[in-house]
């Protein structure tokens, strides 16, 4: 990698976002799955190079960690793109699946059981 290439990678994220630190909604965890919307909006603009980069890897349900990874960009600017993707109708957002906060007691029973046999 040249000087230039390191420098322009320091740059990078700040100028996909804008300048943009925060996104603007709360939506979206690690564990939040996203999903490109096809056929887009009627009257959806041409998506930028790395927006449009993320709606290809959307294309198929992918969690933001995951698409953070792919991009090779931090969560934080990965996050604010996807806002600017959902606020645009270009992606639909599904919150991962609230597991019970009660505790299954026979299944805590079973695995106590399947220890003590051990």
């Amino acid at each position: 990698m040249s000087e230039g290439d390191a420098a322009g990678r320091l740059v990078r994220p700040f100028t996909l976002t804008g300048g943009r630190t925060r996104p603007s909604r709360a939506d979206f965890t690690l564990i939040t799955s996203v999903t490109a919307v096809d056929p887009p909006p009627e009257g959806a603009t041409r998506p930028q190079p790395e927006h449009a980069r993320i709606l290809r890897l959307c294309a198929k349900p992918i969690v933001v960690a995951e698409l953070a990874a792919e991009l090779d960009l931090p969560v934080s600017v990965a996050v604010i793109l996807l806002c600017d993707l959902l606020e645009a109708g270009r992606i639909t957002v599904r919150a991962p699946r609230l597991v019970s906060r009660t505790p299954d007691l026979d299944l805590l029973q079973k695995v106590r059981d399947g220890l003590g046999r051990l």
